[in-house]
């Protein structure tokens, strides 16, 4: 027999505001509709509409006047080169062509707000560096704000001038990029590649021999790599003569020294709240119940 669990919802108790605009008194949000750029995460589309059915929809929508509807889809779709595709059905685009169309409607109608989930899965490399230039260039110098959810570090290096970082639904820092990258990177890279495997153990005998402070993060065959402490690597000069060293008494294929990068800081914020988690189930002192159903009572 199968439960389940379902929690009641309430209306908020406290309005939302938008551009100045108040939902108290506008419960359907229809005066705050142009102020918002939305981009879903599942794309939110009328399979039998074509793409300029879209824009012309959503431009009426945002209360876009016919001239300036024209202009707008027109530098749009050039843009992302969806014009061989404007007459056609959305049903009929391929993944990467409906991501773009989606990304378009959120933009449409310079919004000064724009809430973009994972706006470029799918699309190829040239339409994501089109969209991050879009994005730049929408809201550069202006008082206008974007809030990006991505899973692509590369598309928040490029876009974002503030970052949030979530691991298993709990935040665990905010900031710039380099200021997450020196408070939380704190550290380089060392990665080994060994050509005996057999030669593994006397290789990371070697490294913790010139680098005291080196901690192991993989181990994979004949691959190795370490986090140095950056008192451990400096000076830089040094630290790749130990290495040309290693590299030439121990027969390595190759190594690399390297900064961490804003991908190895959320890696290193995954493992520790794994460890996280492996230390709250094994905490007995919680309990958990079940939340009964109102027809049980």
């Amino acid at each position: 027999m199968s439960q389940v669990k379902y929690w009641d919802c309430w209306d908020p108790v406290a309005p939302v505001e938008l551009a100045g605009c108040s939902s108290v008194g506008d419960p359907q949000g229809d005066s705050t509709v142009r102020f918002l750029g939305y981009c879903p995460q599942e794309d939110a589309l009328w399979p039998s509409l074509t793409v300029r059915q879209h824009l012309e929809v959503f431009a009426a929508v945002k209360g876009l006047r016919d001239a300036d509807a024209v202009v707008a889809i027109t530098r749009l779709v050039d843009t992302f080169k969806l014009r061989e595709q404007l007459d056609a059905p959305v049903q009929k685009l391929r993944a990467g062509a409906s991501r773009k169309l989606c990304f378009m409607l959120s933009i449409l109608g310079n919004a000064p707000v724009l809430l973009l989930d994972e706006p470029s899965t799918g699309m190829d490399p040239v339409g994501q560096q089109q969209m991050w230039q879009m994005i730049q260039t929408a809201i550069k110098n202006t008082e206008k704000g974007a809030l990006l959810i991505t899973h692509h570090l590369a598309e928040a290096e490029a876009v974002c001038d503030r970052v949030a970082i979530m691991v298993s639904g709990r935040l665990r820092c905010v900031g710039s990029i380099q200021h997450l990258k020196s408070r939380l990177g704190q550290a380089y890279v060392l990665e080994l590649k060994v050509r005996e495997t057999a030669r593994v153990a006397l290789v990371h005998a070697e490294i913790l021999k010139l680098f005291p402070q080196a901690m192991r993060q993989e181990r994979n065959s004949s691959f190795l790599t370490y986090k140095l402490p950056m008192a451990d690597a400096h000076p830089l000069a040094q630290a790749f003569h130990k290495l040309e060293a290693v590299k030439h008494n121990f027969d390595l294929e190759e190594y690399s020294l390297s900064q961490c990068t804003l991908e190895k800081v959320l890696v290193e914020l995954s493992k520790e709240q794994e460890v996280g988690n492996l230390d709250e189930e094994a905490d007995t002192t919680k309990r958990w119940r079940l939340l009964s159903h109102p027809d049980d009572a």
